[in-house]
């Protein structure tokens, strides 16, 4: 067995969404999709074509742009095929950075399906529960 087959087969939907996330984030976004993208792979980020390569090239320059972002996970939740993780995604250390879901859709042991929501978090913000 292979150690992306042992990687895919010994980690929960919702361990493997979580290292996707991490990797992208830490700019190794070509190992993120060779170890968790799936064929017929597609996402619904309204801001690129939803194929997995226009993806992971924005990705990829985005990593570039940003070498110091860093991602928090406050909250996985795996049901059946789907996972969500709401994250603390911050673009460098001065930056507030945005509140971001991310659901995954799972065929097999692999991610073939993605959406994800955004939302900035302002600097006064009137609710005192926070954005997390």
């Amino acid at each position: 067995m292979s150690p992306r087959q042992q990687n895919q087969d010994t980690h929960s939907n919702k361990e493997k969404a979580v290292s996707f996330l991490q990797l992208v984030s830490s700019g190794k976004v070509r190992e993120a999709f060779r170890s968790y993208i799936g064929p017929g792979f597609c996402h619904h980020n309204p801001f690129f074509p939803g194929d997995s390569d226009s993806l992971m090239i924005a990705m990829e320059e985005n990593a570039l742009k940003n070498p110091d972002k860093t991602l928090e996970v406050k909250r996985a939740i795996e049901e059946e095929d789907r996972v969500v993780i709401h994250s603390h995604i911050k673009q460098n250390p001065e930056d507030l950075g945005m509140s971001v879901v991310h659901i995954f859709r799972f065929q097999g042991n692999q991610i073939v399906e993605v959406w994800d929501v955004a939302q900035p978090i302002p600097h006064n913000s009137p609710n005192e529960n926070g954005a997390f």
